[in-house]
């Protein structure tokens, strides 16, 4: 008999990114784990790449509170209710533990699960759940999530870290000669200096690596191109959806980045991964992968180019 499960984990793109290990643990430890995953619209992709996931339910919560009481929204709201209503699970789990997911977990039927008022972001939420989890919030994120699940469920998870996307790194295979840059951000105050990036670009030149740097919107793109004028062999890849961007950074030889989800979407890929925090913390979300990471700086300690550098170095020395 299968187990029907209903996971709650609506964003961002790195969130989902660390969830994707506890979705493997799940498909392994319970039998007959059949996985639906309620994410948010732009991030749906992330979770229909797992092979464990039967259907992916996409909600649009950040487009919907632009117009909350439109009719339109509303009839989207409601068909979402009814489809979260007509099925009936044996474990609905809240992942996120937010008051917005919760509300979507508490639509669902079956048995509720998520966080304790002591563990929740937001500690009202767990006031939704039928079942409550104490699972630390100093540890990893990919930690917390593995140890969530098997709390649910039940097991103790072993092993490293099962991101599901081995499907990518199949289509990947040839030489890799090219390196992936994202130095792009949301806030000025998580930027690295261009002059210490430009070292970066040297270095990785020299190794006969082509550059690809990737921009997520309009100011980003006006940025990279800033960055990267009269720069030899550097490409600023033009937007894709995010099957397109986990592609490239399967097929690369190595990547240095920002703090942000397409970072940790790297390290999910078993990629070298170099990760930039200027203006966050890599205790509760280092890049954890397969291969040699580099989770440098603190918030508000950037790190220094030196230390960036030997990042640099040890990853392509693991090539």
């Amino acid at each position: 008999m299968s187990t029907r499960i209903l996971i709650v984990r609506t964003s961002s793109l790195g969130d989902i990114v660390h969830t994707l290990p506890a979705i493997s643990d799940i498909a392994r430890y319970v039998p007959g784990a059949r996985i639906d995953w309620v994410a948010e619209e732009a991030f749906a992709e992330i979770p229909a790449w797992h092979p464990a996931v039967n259907e992916v339910i996409p909600i649009a919560h950040r487009r919907w509170r632009k117009t909350w009481w439109r009719e339109s929204t509303r009839r989207e709201r409601s068909k979402i209710v009814d489809r979260l209503r007509g099925v009936r699970y044996d474990v609905v789990l809240d992942m996120q533990s937010l008051l917005k997911s919760a509300w979507l977990a508490r639509q669902a039927q079956g048995t509720r699960h998520g966080l304790d008022w002591q563990s929740a972001r937001e500690s009202m939420a767990s006031l939704f759940y039928d079942v409550r989890h104490r699972v630390y919030f100093w540890q990893p994120a990919v930690v917390r999530q593995r140890l969530l699940a098997g709390l649910t469920f039940g097991y103790a998870y072993a092993g490293e870290p099962d991101y599901g996307l081995q499907g990518f790194l199949a289509q990947a295979r040839g030489k890799r000669n090219y390196a992936v840059i994202m130095p792009s951000a949301s806030r000025d105050d998580k930027l690295w200096p261009e002059q210490d990036w430009h070292a970066v670009f040297e270095r990785l030149r020299n190794e006969g690596c082509v550059l690809r740097v990737l921009a997520g919107n309009a100011a980003e793109t006006a940025r990279a191109q800033a960055l990267t004028a009269g720069q030899e062999g550097v490409q600023v890849m033009p937007r894709m959806n995010l099957t397109g961007v986990a592609t490239l950074l399967a097929g690369a030889r190595m990547m240095v980045g920002l703090d942000s989800g397409v970072t940790h979407l790297s390290a999910a890929l078993g990629r070298p991964t170099v990760g930039i925090y200027c203006a966050s913390s890599p205790v509760r979300t280092p890049l954890i992968g397969s291969a040699y990471t580099a989770s440098l700086g603190e918030q508000g300690a950037p790190p220094s180019r030196d230390a960036v550098l030997a990042g640099v170095e040890q990853a392509l020395a693991e090539q």
